[in-house]
């Protein structure tokens, strides 16, 4: 099987929806999760197709710069590139097809074809190709990844304010800097791990802004002490904050961005327990730009698609509800990495390999046998990696009072340029109380992202005393990602097997 997206079946040229061969394993999504699952299961005897939107394998967490940017130590800015490095390796060897640059927008059950699963996608950047392709497999591997939850603030729609992953991503994959001054603020920990890049980078980062403290992980000394490298690694991240003179601030956030056509400074508030700005604690800091997230959410589209079921993770957001060995709800549909909670790129590493190994074993017939020493290794490492993840989010998770950053005239949906304003008047005044009525009142969510930057926070004011649990329940959409009319027009007619089983024939 070819390893690249340029000589892999299906992704050639026609009016209509291109499908290649059958293989025995989709994965989507071609992150560490995406990878390992991949490689296991290949390095097992399965064909595997591996779409990805990217036109790299590695996800945002492998994110590297181009060959044509000529970087010489592309590792540089990463942890444990020697893992990613085995694992693209093992994919050179592997019977994987590589379908980059592919942008799946659904994955509906074969009509034609028992037990078969189809998944439908778009070519090109963005998905801009407008090449419709269909891939068919015996079985299904969701590693879809997660994207950052932002909370609004006074000035966040200004130029040069960014997500702390984008300004990462930027520093990865371009090397470029968001600025010569940036501020980096939000929660959780991967705010370390931006600002510690950025500085050695060149970057001066005047201030690291965190939302919470870091006194949550002691509530779970266990979860803690069975990860000594999560200890080294925020020891390495402390040391390079030091060395670059970068001041931590802990229960604190910016809560209002100044400028007029750019980032110019920003107020930092000091916070209560409950996220609160203490009155009369503001302080300013100049800078050109803003790296700003409160940790990540689930990509659940796909999955929610398929009707698999969710389950709410300890900071509010909702993940999906998997079996032992990594299987969905939804049976022949399994999951990997940040799609069943957010916990970092070696439980990543462990679910995927873990996935592909039981899903070898299923469709070769056999049981995935109780004294295999690699899955209860894998399984025993998923456990005490969960446990830490649980206890990070629950350290980092919002406050309930964080609101209380927003005047009426701040921006909650960006998309369709609601303000908060708005939202409390749909609450006040109309009746409004969850995040599905104020849509309906206000347009809040109906824009381009679909609610994916504005859900958490629309939630909020929607029902401010369900505010400890911020995420409203994933919505069933017939659509993961935008798609242009004239792509879904050229997948089959709707009396075609295609077609029906895209949800697109007379039976709807």
């Amino acid at each position: 099987m070819p390893n690249s997206a340029s000589d892999a079946p299906g992704s050639g040229t026609g009016d209509g929806a291109e499908c290649g061969p059958e293989y025995d394993l989709a994965v989507i999504g071609a992150g560490p999760a995406g990878l390992a699952g991949a490689v296991a299961a290949s390095e097992l005897g399965l064909s595997v197709a591996l779409l990805d939107a990217s036109g790299q394998p590695g996800g945002q967490y492998y994110r590297h710069p181009s060959p044509a940017l000529g970087a010489t130590r592309p590792e540089a800015l990463h942890h444990n590139w020697p893992a990613f490095a085995d694992l693209l390796r093992r994919l050179a060897a592997a019977e994987v097809s590589h379908l980059a640059g592919h942008h799946v927008w659904t994955v509906v059950p074969a009509a034609d074809a028992a037990g078969a699963w189809d998944v439908h996608a778009v070519t090109g950047a963005d998905g801009e190709g407008d090449r419709p392709v269909r891939v068919r497999a015996r079985a299904v591997l969701l590693a879809t990844g997660a994207y950052e939850r932002q909370l609004p603030f006074p000035g966040w729609t200004l130029p040069g304010v960014m997500g702390a992953g984008g300004a990462q991503a930027m520093l990865k994959s371009g090397l470029v800097l968001p600025g010569r001054r940036v501020v980096v603020a939000g929660s959780g920990p991967l705010l370390l791990a931006v600002a510690a890049s950025l500085a050695a980078a060149g970057a001066r980062v005047p201030a690291v802004v965190e939302a919470s403290d870091y006194l949550g992980y002691a509530r779970r000394p266990g979860a803690l002490l069975s990860q000594p490298d999560k200890l080294v690694e925020a020891a390495v991240h402390g040391a390079a904050l030091l060395r670059h003179r970068v001041r931590l601030r802990t229960r604190s956030a910016v809560t209002q961005v100044h400028g007029s056509d750019r980032v110019e400074a920003v107020t930092v508030s000091r916070l209560d327990r409950r996220w609160r700005p203490v009155r009369g604690s503001g302080r300013r800091i100049a800078c050109e730009a803003l790296a700003v997230g409160h940790g990540l959410v689930p990509q659940l589209e796909l999955a929610v698609g398929l009707g698999c079921t969710t389950r709410r993770t300890v900071d509010g957001t909702q993940a999906l509800a998997l079996g032992a060995l990594q299987e969905t709800s939804v049976s022949g549909v399994w999951a990997a990495g940040e799609t069943s909670g957010v916990g970092g790129v070696q439980l990543a590493l462990a679910e995927g390999e873990l996935a592909g190994l039981a899903i070898a074993a299923r469709l070769r017939g056999r049981a995935v046998a109780g004294e295999n020493r690699r899955v209860r290794e894998l399984r025993r490492r998923r456990a005490r990696l969960r446990a830490f993840a649980d206890a990070m989010a629950a350290a980092h998770a919002p406050g309930p009072g964080w609101p209380q950053w927003l005047d009426d005239a701040t921006e909650v949906c960006r998309c369709e340029e609601v303000t908060a304003g708005r939202i409390r008047e749909a609450v006040a005044d109309y009746g409004a109380r969850d995040a599905r009525t104020v849509k309906l009142l206000t347009r809040a969510g109906m824009g381009w992202c679909q609610g994916r930057m504005c859900g958490a926070a629309v939630s909020y004011l929607a029902a401010p005393a369900q505010a400890a649990q911020p995420e409203p329940p994933p919505e069933r959409r017939p659509l993961a990602v935008p798609l242009r009319l004239g792509a879904l027009a050229a997948v089959d007619e709707p009396d075609s097997p295609g077609a029906a089983g895209a949800g697109l024939g007379p039976t709807d």
